[in-house]
């Protein structure tokens, strides 16, 4: 899956999954009541430094920091381009 948005260095380009509409009882949310998602699907990875080796690859879903990485726009999606140390965990 090609985006478009190379990263350089040790940058992962998350794409993040869409907040849950209901609650596990069936409550439906209003969007102020959602929380923002902290799940992600990774879309494009950096080649690491020689420092540190690239451990994630696209298509990986993974946990990150909240404040974590910069959000961009491009083509009309919405992406937030980050460092893989910000990745706190992967998500099978």
């Amino acid at each position: 899956m090609s985006i478009g948005i190379k990263p350089l260095g040790n940058r992962v380009v998350i794409k993040k999954l869409e907040a849950e509409e209901k609650t596990q009882g069936g409550i439906i949310l209003t969007s102020s009541a959602k929380e923002a998602p902290q799940v992600a699907e990774v879309v494009a990875v950096g080649p690491g430094t020689k420092d540190e080796k690239m451990e994630l690859k696209e298509g990986d879903r993974v946990i990150f920091a909240k404040y974590a990485g910069t959000e961009v726009k491009f083509e009309g999606e919405e992406y937030t381009i980050m460092n893989q140390s910000d990745i706190l965990a992967t998500v099978k």
